[in-house]
């Protein structure tokens, strides 16, 4: 009988079994390319991905006691005995999500354990699952605590989380063209690559699961373009092949952020403000970077060639 911990094992090994086999047969198209395959990006995915299986032993989530003092608190109790349950528990989980998922980009404290995901400066299979160990001690999944009040019992919760993220792992590719209609409603590759993109234009974009609906919603839905190829990795890429170093560089830079801020203030701005914020102003959030590049293109000259 399959028991749940099987059902995981399982569906585990066959999602990195298919990134391997992506990435041997990109390493052979590649090949002698300009950009050849970085194996490094998968071994240290893989590492993300055993160390995230061992931490899981521990009890170290800060969500467990939330929700467990949300289900208490709860207002109703939900069961899912009909279609409209169900679907209406994925569209709050999506819900949920999408805010879990901009907060993790616009709130430092979060970006550090998410940097991780957006690390690898090629998008392939194998970054799906390179989540950030620290995801558990941040208690991110707290975002989810409103469906666990409303009365979707805790266990139910992360279930529908996993299945999300389950959903997304095929997302993460370059392989896969526009999907037409599709890219109104749903999640693709095509949204997902801008998702990942450090390029300006596409910071901050595409928070979705599943659905893109909120983000056409909320005003973060961006899409792909034929004349802005995606570059992948974080806007400052990380070049380390070390685990350690892209697990907890982000990390290393706030603490010292925080211990050379000055102020108490100025430390929790650090904390919960967006990723390159800086009290003087001189920093490299998404706002600025796409001011600094408006003007860069106000001040190129315009060519009159062919007119």
């Amino acid at each position: 009988m399959l028991t749940t911990g099987k059902i995981a094992l399982c569906v585990t090994l066959f999602v990195v079994l298919v990134s391997l086999i992506e990435a041997c047969v990109l390493t052979r198209k590649q090949r002698g390319s300009a950009t050849p395959f970085d194996w490094y990006e998968v071994w240290i995915s893989l590492a993300d991905l055993v160390g995230r299986k061992l931490l899981a032993l521990l009890p170290l989530s800060l969500a467990t006691p939330v929700f467990a003092l949300a289900w208490d608190h709860r207002i109703f109790t939900v069961t899912l005995d009909s279609a409209l349950m169900v679907f209406l528990l994925f569209i709050g989980q999506e819900f949920c999500y999408y805010w879990y998922h901009r907060a993790s980009h616009r709130m430092r404290f979060f970006w550090a354990t998410h940097a991780v995901h957006h690390s690898p400066n090629q998008l392939t299979l194998s970054s799906a699952y390179r989540l950030g160990l620290t995801g558990k001690l941040t208690g991110s999944a707290i975002f989810f605590t409103p469906l666990v009040l409303l009365g979707v019992r805790p266990e139910v919760v992360l279930a529908t989380l996993t299945f999300n993220l389950l959903y997304q792992f095929w997302l993460h590719n370059t392989w896969t063209p526009k999907l037409g209609w599709l890219e109104y409603v749903f999640n693709t590759p095509s949204a997902h690559r801008v998702h990942h993109a450090s390029n300006v234009d596409y910071l901050d974009a595409n928070y979705g699961g599943v659905l893109v609906i909120f983000d056409r919603l909320f005003g973060t839905y961006v899409e792909e373009r034929d004349d802005e190829p995606c570059r992948y990795g974080l806007v400052t890429p990380t070049r380390s092949h070390n685990p350690l170093v892209v697990e907890f560089e982000h990390w290393v830079s706030l603490a010292r952020d925080i211990a050379s801020a000055g102020s108490v203030w100025t430390a929790i701005g650090y904390v919960v403000l967006p990723p390159g914020w800086r009290a003087d102003g001189s920093g490299e959030t998404t706002e600025q970077l796409r001011q600094q590049n408006l003007a860069g293109r106000r001040a190129m000259p315009v060519s009159t060639e062919g007119r």
